[in-house]
């Protein structure tokens, strides 16, 4: 690969038709700095789903109420499933058992799926048509490393203000304010279970184990995944004590919309509230520094030493290499973004132009296989597709095996070449251009190819092009070839 193509397709999701590739491919990836906008047009339009969580959850919760009512009336159906399900689609599973979904509950799923799917369309339109393609990547990059998915209740309405709200803004910005902004978002609050985490010895458990309802417990899945999967790493050198500290710290932090908070919230930046009455009292020690009691600004604290702690410089250098350098990065590359992590305070675009200006990454042989959804992104590019609809841009997007925020896990997608190259899913890729190049223009591939891919297209490419009996087959042969496919 020329130094143009990788700039082009290994920093960026590839030329878009009419454009021509940058004369001096370093200098072209630092003016994208200049041409990001954490805040593009398209969003302008987009509908405040901010407060929907919390009316989605009191919906699941009334329709819980009401069914164990009917319950315990002695009805003969006695045996029925109940509204309790961990997440909107087994919700409307049990409920549609034998009986119809409540409407309340039915407007609520389609608006949640509404939501997401249009904001799905969203971010890959913004994609498509970026004049900064290679710092999408990095907000692509980093929404998968703090990643949240619609796997739970209300956050269908959540992960795409997620990456719009916590994730743009900063990718330019510092490590530790992403890291606050993305892990005490409502859709991590939500995903994570920790909007209704409780502190043991709170006076809200001390209230409730009074009550016939009886207490609720504290939750440790945000505080374990901030320092396994966000900050210091499985090895970074926290224990389950420092776990268990953080995720007390961390109680209070919730949603707006659930019942007490319209009595007791201190609404915080980014959408969240702080419930003072749910939270565990007293000094917390983590990792051997202590942090006083002062309300949220406890688990502020801890994040802002994680954020600047040398295992969580170590451990971000050597995924942002991986992602750019290869599956096995050089150990030179990974060491000198940690060395400008450390140096920088977590300075992300300090961090990017170390990346863009290291002789690693510009290695001629590619160093990744293509994602599914930077694969389509790259196919729309070339194609010129800017106004595909929403529901075929998420089919397409299912069908070919990675539609964004659905991640399996909270560790997000798989970031590793082989987990994208199965056999299944090159053959879905195939089906898919071969329908796209039947339906757009088709005109000059060749020529359009050399310049998509300056000074890389090899001879196999340029042959089989070239043999092509018509420009659609040429077309649907240059989306599968090697060159669209790795970067």
């Amino acid at each position: 690969m020329s130094n143009a193509s990788i700039a082009l397709n290994r920093f960026g999701y590839g030329l878009r038709r009419g454009e021509r590739g940058p004369d001096d491919p370093v200098r072209d990836l630092l003016d994208q700095f200049d041409r990001y906008d954490p805040r593009p047009a398209a969003l302008d339009g987009r509908e405040d789903t901010s407060h929907k969580a919390g009316e989605f959850i009191r919906t699941i919760r009334e329709q819980r109420r009401k069914r164990q009512d009917y319950l315990r009336s002695g009805s003969p159906d006695s045996e029925g499933p109940t509204m309790g399900s961990a997440t909107p689609d087994s919700a409307m599973r049990d409920t549609t058992q034998r009986e119809e979904l409540p409407p309340e509950l039915r407007r609520a799923l389609v608006s949640g799926r509404g939501a997401f799917r249009e904001d799905v369309a969203l971010r890959t339109r913004i994609a498509v048509n970026s004049d900064a393609p290679m710092i999408e990547r990095l907000v692509h990059f980093w929404s998968n490393h703090f990643s949240v998915s619609i796997g739970k209740v209300g956050t269908m309405h959540q992960v795409g203000n997620h990456e719009f709200t916590a994730i743009r803004p900063h990718v330019l910005g510092t490590f530790g304010d992403m890291l606050k902004a993305a892990t005490l978002h409502p859709a991590m609050l939500l995903y994570l279970d920790q909007f209704r985490s409780t502190g043991p010895n709170s006076q809200f458990i001390r209230r409730r184990r009074n009550s016939a309802r009886g207490p609720r417990g504290l939750n440790e899945n945000l505080a374990r995944e901030i320092l396994e999967l966000h900050t210091i790493g499985v090895d970074g050198g926290y224990s389950q004590s420092d776990v268990t500290e953080f995720a007390r710290a961390l109680t209070g932090w919730t949603i707006a919309g659930l019942p007490m908070t319209e009595r007791f919230s201190d609404p915080q930046p980014g959408g969240a509230v702080f419930i003072r009455v749910a939270h565990e009292p007293g000094l917390r020690t983590i990792m051997g520094r202590s942090y006083r009691d002062n309300g949220p600004q406890q688990a502020m604290a801890i994040l802002d030493d994680l954020a600047a702690h040398p295992s969580t410089a170590r451990f971000i250098a050597k995924k942002l290499a991986r992602h750019f350098a290869g599956d096995e990065p050089p150990q030179s590359l990974v060491a000198n973004l940690e060395r400008d992590f450390l140096r920088s305070g977590g300075d992300l675009a300090s961090l990017t132009r170390t990346l863009i200006e290291a002789p690693e990454v510009w290695n001629a042989e590619p160093a990744k296989f293509r994602q599914p959804f930077e694969w389509l992104v790259s196919v729309m590019r070339f194609a010129g597709i800017d106004n595909l609809g929403s529901r075929r841009i998420v089919g397409a997007l299912n069908e070919i095996g990675q539609v964004p925020w659905r991640a399996p896990s909270p560790a997000g997608y798989d970031d590793l070449s082989g987990s994208w190259a199965g056999p299944d899913a090159l053959f879905r890729r195939v089906e898919l251009a071969e329908r796209i190049a039947r339906n757009v223009p088709s005109d000059d591939i060749l020529n359009r190819a050399e310049t998509a891919f300056p000074g890389s297209l090899s001879d196999n490419t340029r042959t089989w092009l070239s043999r092509a009996e018509s420009n659609a087959q040429a077309l649907g042969l240059l989306l599968v070839a090697p060159e669209m496919m790795r970067r």
